[in-house]
């Protein structure tokens, strides 16, 4: 009976020894991992978005200062026009009302000007065909088309423009002998159109209305 109460003693003292180490932390223990609902909330970081830059104005090399007003009239008044399509329509009209005033076709200038410049024409070509002359000229290239002015008065509105351009004249006699001129020599010329249009309207051609030399 002793025996057995020591070994009882002995082996209560061994349990307490072994808890006082094992129930104590050492500081070498790794740390458990964290549950989802444990660990610190990641703090979103803010995406930047880059700013649109503001459109910058854009400053026509083709429209003079003093066409500008004139030009808005015309927009207010008709919406759908646009600089650079009329700017195109313009040098097309350049080129086809030279080439039918050279080869002195009337119907042509008449469907492209209005009244009184097509009658100037018909009567320049007249004194040409008196004179036995014929015009053999071309155009080269057209350097630069500029809007230097714009009006509207009601819904008739005038556009003026600028064509800088080569031009190869040549004038023959009846027979094609060259009286003045030269094919291989260009010449630079300054023309300044005016063209009209009733704003509006169903025709949407432009006719020239006006001519002179810078």
């Amino acid at each position: 009976m002793f025996y057995v109460v020591l070994l009882a003693m002995v082996a209560g003292f061994l349990a307490m020894r072994l808890y006082s180490v094992l129930g104590k932390r050492t500081g070498h223990e790794q740390p458990l991992p964290r549950t989802a609902e444990d660990r610190p909330a990641i703090a979103a970081v803010p995406r930047t978005v880059d700013a649109t830059p503001e459109p910058r104005e854009v400053v026509s090399r083709n429209i003079e200062p003093r066409a500008e007003a004139g030009l808005r009239a015309i927009v207010a008044a008709e919406s759908g026009f646009d600089v650079n399509q009329f700017l195109e329509g313009a040098q097309g009209a350049y080129r086809m009302v030279l080439e039918a005033f050279w080869k002195g076709d009337e119907d042509e200038l008449g469907y492209l000007a209005e009244d009184d410049v097509r009658a100037a024409f018909a009567e320049a070509i007249a004194a040409r065909v008196a004179a036995g002359e014929v015009l053999d000229n071309r155009l080269v290239s057209i350097e630069r088309a500029v809007i230097s002015d714009a009006s509207v008065s009601g819904r008739d509105a005038r556009i003026t423009v600028r064509f800088d351009a080569d031009i190869a004249a040549v004038t023959r006699d009846g027979e094609g002998n060259v009286l003045a001129g030269s094919l291989t020599d260009a010449v630079e010329t300054h023309d300044v159109w005016t063209f009209a249009r009733t704003l509006k309207s169903s025709d949407p051609n432009w006719k020239l209305a006006d001519t002179d030399e810078a």
